[in-house]
């Protein structure tokens, strides 16, 4: 009997279907491709599947409970790690594709912090007006203090970045305080996160969405920050307290901030982060699959763990649905 998988992605390459079909018959599975507008076919396929590659909580909930394993082709898993009755089957396996976000949102944040430093939302404004004032003070990234919170492949990623370019110290904060890569100077529990707060030139989020990091960053921590201090999310908008934020923006209590992420996605036109002074938004694009690197990673990690799954091994990126990672 065919072993199938069920595939509802809508950036794949003829080149990567191809990866994936040479991938599924070694492994003794047959693929069926899906794109994003053809939901209905795709539901009646995953009836029968064994396998659901995609990121659609929608399509999850209509898998039966013959659904064995489900890869998400983002890294954020938080959608499918809620006890809402989302897989039919509880023990389905979720493995998710963090590992292959590192260098498209590594390098996100390089753009924005140099955008910070150099002063770009302050230019930006000079142009608007067709001024020429070009005395503004910047920083640089050398010799600059940055504290990392969240060391996964996305923090890990940006501190080599930041190491190459000379920053002065690079402090990782995490879950348990171990350090996962030699390029940190020190790595500290979230416990002590208040005490590596006033020594942070550059704050950079990257976490998940868990119970624990939802308003981690609270007023009473946003002052515990420099006054040249810089914020700057990728992870999830959830960890900030925007009201805070926008206050200690427009107040200069903070030099400024970037966000990738916020609450809610889309921003309403009349939201106050809008208007934020010193503030770069972007739309939720510093990881998506708009660069091809991560196209090619998504698909070689999902084929790699296809291999063991079919071996019976254990799968490299298995997400722990209590922690949400």
């Amino acid at each position: 009997m065919s072993r199938d998988i069920c595939i509802y992605l809508e950036f794949l390459t003829d080149a990567h279907k191809q990866t994936i079909r040479a991938a599924a018959q070694a492994a003794g599975f047959t693929p069926h491709f899906f794109t994003l507008d053809q939901f209905d076919e795709a539901r009646a396929c995953v009836q029968h599947c064994e396998v659901l590659f995609a990121h659609s909580p929608e399509l999850l909930r209509a898998a039966p409970a013959s659904l064995q394993w489900y890869c998400c082709s983002f890294a954020g898993a938080d959608p499918y790690c809620k006890n809402d009755g989302i897989f039919a089957n509880p023990d389905c396996l979720l493995t998710n594709s963090a590992g292959a976000y590192g260098v498209t949102i590594s390098e996100h944040l390089l753009m924005v912090t140099i955008m910070l430093m150099r002063r770009m939302p302050e230019y930006a404004q000079v142009v608007q007006r067709r001024g020429w004032s070009n005395q503004l003070r910047v920083r640089s990234i050398r010799g600059s203090h940055f504290t990392l919170l969240g060391t996964g492949d996305i923090g890990t990623t940006f501190a080599r970045k930041l190491r190459a370019l000379g920053a002065a110290s690079i402090t990782g904060v995490n879950r348990s305080g171990r350090c996962p890569d030699e390029v940190y100077d020190r790595v500290v529990p979230i416990s002590d996160l208040d005490s590596v707060l006033p020594d942070a030139h550059v704050l950079v989020m990257s976490l998940p969405s868990t119970p624990e990091t939802v308003g981690i960053l609270s007023r009473a921590r946003l002052e515990l920050l420099p006054r040249d201090a810089f914020v700057i999310n990728v992870g999830r908008g959830s960890a900030i307290d925007q009201d805070a934020l926008v206050e200690a923006l427009n107040t200069e209590r903070i030099a400024g901030a970037a966000l990738d992420v916020m609450v809610p996605e889309p921003l309403p036109e009349d939201h106050p982060l809008w208007d934020a002074k010193n503030l770069v938004l972007t739309p939720h694009v510093a990881g998506n699959m708009s660069l091809g690197y991560t196209c090619d990673k998504t698909v070689d990690m999902f084929c790699e763990d296809l291999a063991r799954y079919a071996a019976g091994e254990p799968l490299a990126h298995v997400v722990d649905r209590t922690r949400g990672y």
